[in-house]
């Protein structure tokens, strides 16, 4: 009787590792020749996308002024250890210079690399996986058009409990839900265009929450602000209870010149990101304005 007691415990064991292995295994959500991926991106639409997309804050290569030089290597530093954004200029040997456009909708969209590995979440594919393909062609066929950069980034230093990729599948399964965006719709056209740009394209919600103990964003904190991700500071609540007193011309005047209602000028990170809203047409500031004036009011999580 004992060695049968031993044997299932045994299978059982071998059966639970294996069905670990299995769903915890990163998975591409496209191959390649999609139909969906017919036909070339629209360059000038991709340049859009990517100030949206606020790309450069953190892939640009640190101590130049370029911000097109894709080459990489910031350290951003958070509870869970330093990682270093890569190099995503074209250069074919240390950038994504041999990349498909497959391979970036797969990463975009599911967090996936070429290899087949888990990105860590510190890059935000949690908000880009709402993205469409639309708009992932004109990106990539935009950055083919930038500079190369030669040179690969220094590894990411994760704490220990993230130094097996693998384990990034468990953290999916319990935060990441492929393809889907928290952004609710209205069947407002304004409304509806500020959500998926405030929501998936400029992941504004990545940096303005609180996170629980794994790193995930509190819904009950979503937009509400908090301690800064890298521990630098605090991001400020951006629903109905800290801007209630700005209407959305104001939102949109912060948006293109970084002025604030009290004549004062956004900084840190703002700064840049305020950068890339300059570029965008009046049109999408307005949206996003339409859409964070209606956010619900949530008080900010105390640290």
């Amino acid at each position: 009787m004992p060695g049968k007691i031993a044997l299932v415990i045994i299978f059982c064991a071998g059966a639970a590792i294996t069905t670990a292995w299995y769903v915890t295994a990163a998975r591409p959500p496209f191959s390649e020749g999609d139909w969906q991926f017919k036909g070339s991106g629209d360059v000038a639409r991709g340049q859009l996308i990517f100030a949206a997309g606020d790309c450069a804050s953190c892939h640009a290569t640190p101590g130049q002024s370029d911000r097109l030089k894709l080459g990489g290597g910031v350290a951003l530093a958070s509870p869970f250890g330093t990682f270093r954004p890569p190099n995503i200029s074209p250069d074919t040997v240390d950038g994504i210079g041999r990349w498909t456009v497959v391979d970036m909708a797969n990463a975009l969209v599911g967090g996936v690399s070429p290899q087949h590995e888990h990105y860590y979440p510190a890059f935000p594919y949690t908000s880009f996986t709402g993205m469409t393909i639309a708009d992932i062609k004109d990106l990539y066929a935009y950055l083919m058009t930038l500079p190369k950069v030669s040179g690969r980034v220094p590894p990411h230093d994760p704490s220990i409990l993230f130094r097996i990729r693998r384990f990034v599948g468990f953290w999916k399964l319990l935060f990441f839900r492929e393809g889907q965006s928290v952004a609710p719709l209205s069947g407002d056209p304004v409304y509806d265009r500020g959500a998926y740009l405030v929501e998936s394209i400029s992941h504004c919600a990545e940096c303005h929450s609180s996170r629980n103990v794994l790193g995930a964003i509190k819904s009950d904190t979503r937009f509400a602000g908090g301690v800064d991700p890298q521990g630098t500071g605090f991001v400020p609540n951006i629903t109905q209870l800290g801007l209630a007193e700005w209407n959305e011309q104001d939102i949109a005047t912060m948006l293109k010149t970084g002025t604030t209602p009290d004549h004062g000028r956004v900084g840190s990170s703002m700064a840049d990101v305020v950068t890339n809203t300059a570029m965008l047409a009046e049109s999408d500031r307005q949206a996003i304005a339409h859409y964070i004036k209606a956010l619900a009011p949530i008080p900010t999580a105390h640290p």
